[in-house]
């Protein structure tokens, strides 16, 4: 059975009307059905990114996943032997571990010392990297490789260099400044102040390279008209080269922070473990002593949570105040 499809010939004189048969049950289509190409396009990415989040999440998720619930496990040497059942017990790691009055001077120690690597270094490091625009090839290859032999040393090789070019029997550092047996690592203050010109010292080549990319990427033209206008070095890094490298100091600020913040290496190898008394005792070695010193695996289990989300936490605030700033991240 067919449908009349009525069609008209242009209107005038003589218009003529008529009837074109349809076959029956065919009904009129639109555009083709189908993902939209805006559709695929959002979703190409991410299939691209699928391989690398997969390998992420079996690094990480799970984890952080087995860190966060031996936090809420009462998990000591007996568990693990075997000798005795593993129970939950909710808050009650974390709740020891707030009443501990070390935890809270550990803690304190940890943010000032970290504060103080990450001041140093970027400072040590951008006022290096202004000096490779500076200087000739040749000390600029020097500088290249010297910081670049600095990073790529092993931390407890350094850490153990340093303990040598410091010690008080045989150092050379006491030596030359004449200061007969003096220890560096015996009082807090200088042993924290040592493991921190450790730390800058293998840190500061990660700044200084990724900074001296950025200023050749700033446009000589810029330099030139800040320095006509009569600008110190001082004020062209200020005024120009300064919000030009934000986007590039944003990241080697978040870097230095967590990677200051869970100093490990240093403090154990210089300090013995965490000084005398536990005096120089970071969160990270102070986690270590308490699940594998002292076999308490989930109070270390529940620092190494406070340790993670302080991290997101100062990440995502530094972050939100420089979207507040107007800055593009």
């Amino acid at each position: 059975m067919a449908t009349p499809d009525t069609l008209a010939e242009r209107p005038g004189r003589g218009a003529v009307t008529r009837t074109v048969p349809r076959p029956a049950g065919r009904r009129a289509r639109g555009p083709a059905a189908g993902p939209s190409p805006r559709g695929r396009a959002g979703w190409t990415p991410w299939l691209y990114l699928a391989p690398a989040l997969v390998v992420l999440g079996a690094l990480l998720v799970y984890p952080i996943y087995q860190l966060g619930l031996i936090s809420f496990l009462e998990y000591t040497q007996a568990q693990v032997s075997g000798g005795q059942p593993t129970t939950f017990v909710g808050l009650g790691n974390y709740t020891e571990l707030f009443a501990d009055e070390q935890f809270w001077q550990v803690l304190l120690a940890t943010v000032l010392f970290a504060a103080a690597c990450v001041v140093s270094t970027l400072a040590t490091g951008c006022a290096l990297a202004v000096l490779l625009t500076r200087v000739r090839a040749l000390p600029r290859l020097a500088l290249m490789l010297a910081a670049l032999g600095a990073w790529a040393t092993p931390a407890v090789t350094g850490s153990t260099v340093w303990l040598f070019l410091f010690d008080p029997d045989f150092g050379p550092v006491n030596r030359v400044f004449g200061l007969g047996d003096h220890s560096w690592t015996y009082g807090r203050l200088s042993a924290f102040a040592l493991v921190l010109l450790e730390v800058v010292w293998c840190s500061f080549p990660f700044v200084m390279v990724t900074v001296y990319a950025g200023i050749r990427a700033v446009p000589s033209e810029v330099l030139e008209a800040a320095a006509l206008d009569g600008a110190s070095q001082w004020r062209i890094w200020r005024s120009v080269l300064a919000p030009m490298l934000r986007p590039i100091l944003v990241v080697v600020t978040i870097q230095s922070v967590i990677w200051d913040f869970k100093v490990f290496t240093q403090i154990y190898v210089m300090t013995g473990g965490g000084g005398i008394a536990g005096q120089n005792l970071v969160l990270n070695v102070y986690a270590y002593q308490k699940a594998f010193a002292a076999s308490q695996y989930s109070l270390g289990a529940a620092i190494g949570v406070v340790m993670l989300v302080l991290l997101l936490a100062v990440t995502l605030v530094y972050l939100r105040l420089l979207r507040r700033q107007g800055e593009e991240l």
